[in-house]
């Protein structure tokens, strides 16, 4: 029966596919990223503390997923919100600070349980959205063209349904069979968002699990790839290649699509890791060379590379000052130029001002 995008897609097939999708090229390709991967987690691993990476670039992957969903704030804004006590106002900052901590969120699930599950995708969604809706039960969902207003696709209906969609999903994922696991992931991308299983959130929690996939699969130690930035850089094709998957089954111009995403984005955010990396080595010495032997440490430079913006109390709960003494060592850091003053509202922080031009560049 031919597809009909006005009709919910109830006969979406499941997964894995019935025709080959592991060709020659895809396989290249899979190969390609696969050894960008290794080069990103090797980088990683050759940084003594990586938290020092972990929010900076999640706070940046949270901004572009939210940005492919037209949820645009700066990253200036989202860097003084995630580090200052004075809440958010701004809508947009608030959503893409949510997609951090649901990324979070659904890593420590996953870090206990092992399994990427429905249940897991629901509480990802939730916590992105502030909510307590779960499986989408309303009829009517519709995914149109925001230009012309016309009906693109309609995703299955009825909460059994998709229930069932999810749970074939879920197999597909756990199974140990002949694919290879990185052909496996634009296919389970592919799947969830045609799956749409949620009312609202569905392309934010499907980017999410991929990059919880890769971490299941030991692809990635930590959820650090910037993949969202790929495909707002190719967004229409994004959306034109999803739907020649549902139309026309055409798989492998999808995969390979999705594969050169991972390939470019893993050497993306490798490269920012080492800019990173250097950059720290770098104000290690300035700071050793020109603070006071007394605030030195390297405890202290590190924590300056947690995020863009620190104040006084993060020395105080790191235990490397107390209150007075951390509003001391923070003006020395000023005075030789490692950081600037910043007010925003009461508040006082400090923007690490390398850190922020690397992260804004």
């Amino acid at each position: 029966m031919a597809f009909d995008p006005d009709k919910p897609y109830n006969d979406l097939p499941t997964l894995p596919p019935v025709r080959d999708v592991e060709s020659a090229r895809v396989l290249k390709a899979a190969l390609r990223a696969g050894r960008a991967l290794a080069e990103l987690k090797g980088i990683g691993a050759t940084i003594p503390n990586q938290s020092i990476l972990i929010d900076s670039l999640i706070l940046q992957e949270a901004r572009a997923s939210s940005e492919i969903e037209n949820i645009i704030t700066t990253n200036d804004a989202l860097f003084r919100a995630f580090s200052s006590e004075i809440s958010a106002t701004d809508p947009a900052t608030k959503e893409v600070l949510r997609y951090r901590h649901a990324l979070w969120h659904g890593f420590n699930e996953l870090m206990e349980h092992g399994l990427l599950t429905t249940n897991l995708f629901v509480n990802v969604c939730q916590v992105l959205r502030d909510t307590t809706d779960g499986i989408r039960r309303t009829p009517g969902t519709k995914l149109g063209n925001p230009a012309t207003g016309q009906t693109v696709y309609t995703p299955p209906e009825g909460e059994e349904v998709i229930r069932e969609k999810l749970k074939n999903l879920e197999d597909f994922i756990h199974e140990d069979g002949s694919l290879d696991p990185l052909v496996k992931l634009p296919l389970i991308h592919y799947q969830f968002e045609a799956i749409h299983p949620f009312s609202d959130g569905n392309g934010r929690t499907g980017r999410i699990i991929n990059i919880l996939y890769l971490v299941q699969q030991n692809l990635l130690d930590l959820p650090v790839l910037y993949l969202s930035k790929a495909i707002i850089e190719h967004k229409s094709d994004y959306y034109r290649l999803l739907r020649a998957v549902t139309e026309l089954h055409e798989w492998e111009a999808w995969i390979l699509y999705f594969l050169d995403a991972v390939e470019n984005t893993a050497t993306h955010t490798r490269d920012r890791m080492q800019a990173i990396r250097e950059l720290l080595n770098e104000t290690l010495e300035k700071a050793r060379k020109q603070l006071p032997s007394r605030v030195y440490s390297k405890e202290l430079i590190e924590l300056l590379f947690r995020q863009p913006y620190v104040k006084g109390q993060f020395l105080v709960d790191s235990g490397i000052a107390k209150r007075k003494t951390a509003a001391e060592y923070l003006k020395e850091l000023e005075k030789i130029g490692i950081l600037s003053l910043q007010k925003v509202g009461r508040e006082s922080l400090y923007l690490n001002v390398g850190l922020h031009n690397l992260l804004s560049s």
